[in-house]
Parts: structure tokens; sequence; C-alpha cells
């Protein structure tokens, strides 16, 4: 899901100001026991927040099918790494201060996007690893300051235990595959491929048999998570719409690359029939995620920024009415992800990183 996009602009390219809440108040100093003086006043829907990782970029953590586990990325130094890993840990009980976490990736090339596969003893990953040991390069600044996310096409899809083997390959079309997530219900992965000449969701059985187009629309279509009852997909689009833009779109996309500084957010059925867009806020509106009732979804966007890079969550109904703003940081908050049961709510945030650039995941009791 191309993780750290706005993980890079946030805390890269602006991270000079100290983190504060909204009241102009620096957020208080705290341990990973759970605490209110993470929460920021407006956050009426977080209690008892709790930090969860210290140091580095952290994100894209997804809780097990059990709740007892998470399953994250991360390119914390101290732990050796040069870029993303993928690591699990038990919620309730590993203190990453402390200790690190379980690697489920080789810890060669570059990963992304882990999820739990039902019954929590394998993990579905992409990886770089069969197209190099190195981390791939990073695209270079251009001179025009647009802000792009690498293609990787060497990204393919694995299945892991928990003790980091690999058990099956799932992908092995040239191209990007990647993003991949999985159904409540058990049955089925959805992911992001280029393998039609266009950035497209499909969805595989957990096997990676009976795959399935299901979008078809010219622009980037990623980031989709099925919703409580298997039914619905939600994902982040980019949608080009003057010759202009979709000629930037094709050539970027030619070179490996995607803008995705315009994003609004898309539903649909799971075999993509009834395709409608959800948002139309402008400027970026990514990583989507069900609210436990399948009625709303939680998302990130800078709509309401006024520097581009002022990242909050967000609460709309899947009517498209109701908008509500959830969380209140200065910089960054993002990957929202409900536990199964509902209780709980896991994200990466910008908070209480002393100013530095780290990005950290919290965890919090949901308050309706």
């Amino acid at each position: 899901m191309k993780t750290f996009i706005y993980l890079f602009i946030a805390t890269i390219l602006f991270s000079a100001c100290k983190q504060q809440a909204t009241d102009g108040s620096t957020t208080a100093e705290s341990d990973a026991t759970p605490t209110d003086s993470l929460v920021y006043p407006q956050e009426k829907h977080f209690k008892n927040m709790r930090q969860l990782t210290f140091g580095g970029d952290n994100a894209e953590a997804y809780w097990s099918f059990d709740d007892s586990r998470l399953v994250m990325q991360s390119n914390n130094p101290a732990w050796g790494l040069q870029c993303d890993q993928i690591f699990w840990f038990d919620v309730n009980k590993d203190d990453l201060r402390k200790h690190k976490p379980h690697l489920v990736s080789t810890g060669l090339g570059r990963t992304t996007c882990a999820y739990f596969m039902p019954g929590d003893t394998t993990i579905v990953y992409a990886s770089t690893h069969l197209g190099g040991e190195a981390c791939p390069p990073e695209p270079e600044r251009r001179a025009d300051g647009k802000y792009l996310w690498p293609i990787y096409a060497s990204y393919d899809i694995f299945v892991a235990d928990l003790q980091g083997n690999i058990i099956k390959q799932l992908t092995n079309e040239p191209g990007y595959d990647a993003e991949a997530t999985v159904s409540p219900k058990g049955d089925k992965i959805v992911f992001t491929s280029d393998r039609s000449g266009d950035l497209e969701l499909y969805t595989m059985d957990l096997d990676g048999s009976n795959v399935k187009q299901i979008t078809f629309e010219l622009g980037y279509d990623g980031g989709a998570f099925f919703s409580p009852d298997g039914s619905k997909l939600i994902f982040r689009a980019s949608r080009p719409q003057t010759e202009e833009e979709k000629a930037e779109y094709k050539e970027l996309l030619s070179q490996g690359l995607v803008a995705p500084t315009a994003m609004e957010l898309f539903i649909c059925n799971a075999d993509g029939s009834d395709l409608r867009q959800l948002t139309h806020l402008g400027k970026a509106n990514w990583a989507p995620f069900f609210h436990p009732s399948g009625e709303k979804v939680i998302f990130s966007s800078n709509h309401k920024g006024t520097r581009g890079f002022e990242f909050n969550l967000f609460m709309i109904n899947i009517d498209g009415t109701g908008l509500e703003q959830i969380s209140y940081d200065g910089v960054f908050d993002a990957f929202p992800m409900f536990s199964n049961d509902g209780k709980r709510i896991v994200f990466s945030s910008n908070r209480h990183n002393n100013g530095t650039h780290e990005t950290n995941l919290f965890v919090a009791d949901w308050v309706e």
C-alpha cells in the first residue's frame, strides 16, 4: 500500500515543527501503558491509548483474526533495517521497547502490505526480494517538486508462516503485484496489479488461483479492504480526467511511477459491480477501512489541511453523508484498522515523537 508516501511528506520534508495538539499544547510524556495523555481533547472516539512502537517508521498494522496479534511493516534502524520489512507481535504481551518483534519477511529487498490469513498461522505480504537482495532505489527528487510513488516491478505476493518460512508464492506475473488484504469471510484476497497495463484491482482465492480483474478504469486503484461481511470493497483511486492528466499518468506509469497526491475513495461489491465514488473532498484521501457496522468507512485525508501535509482520520457513511473528523494530530494520522470485535482501533501517527521523524503505532479503545 505504499506505506510511506505521506510519512515521507509529513516526517521528512516538514518535520521541523514540534508535534503539538491543535489547542497548542504539546503531547504529554508517556510509556507503553494505556493513557489518555496521548489523546487530544477533540478525539472523543479514542480512550486508553497506548503507544506500541518506539522508533523509525511503523505503519500498516493489521489485526489477526482473533485480535491478539498485529502484523506491521517497519524500517526501524535499531533493528538493523535499511527499508521496510514485515513483523508480527502480540499486542497484549509484547513490549517493543525491550524486544524486537518477530520477523516474517526474508530481510531482503523491500516489503509491503502484510495481512493475517485465516487461522492466524500464516501471513500474506508483498516483497521485492526475488528481484534483488538490496533495497530497491527510491525515485530521485524531481525539479518540479512532485512527489512520486515507485511501483516496483519486482513486487510479488507470498505467504509465510509465523517463523518467516515462505510457504507459497501467490503471484508470478511480470510487473507489480502487491497490496493484498484478506476477506473476513476467509475466502478471497484482493490485490493491486499492473499486469493489464494499468494499476487495477484483482481478487484471487487464498491459494492464488481463480484470479479475476474487478476494476477497469484508467487510474491507480489500490489499498482495498473488504467490508466485515466480505460483500463490499473500499479502496483509493486516482482518476485522471483531462487528456493532459491522462498522458502524464501513462508516462509516469511507464517509468514505474505514480503521483498519489490526488486520490478519492471508491466503493464497490466484492466482484467489482456497482462501483461508485464515495468521497469528493479533493487532495489525498486514502487508507480506508470499514467501520465494524459495515455502514461507515474510516480513512486518512489532508483535505482540511492548509499546508498539504496535515493528515487526519475521518469517518463517512457509505452513502457519502455524515463526514466526521476523528483524529486531530498536527501532522499525520493514517492506516486505521478496527479490531474484528470492533472494540479497538490501531493506527499510525506522528504524535508524541518529540519533534523527530518517527512514525509509530498506537492502539486505543474505540468509543462510539
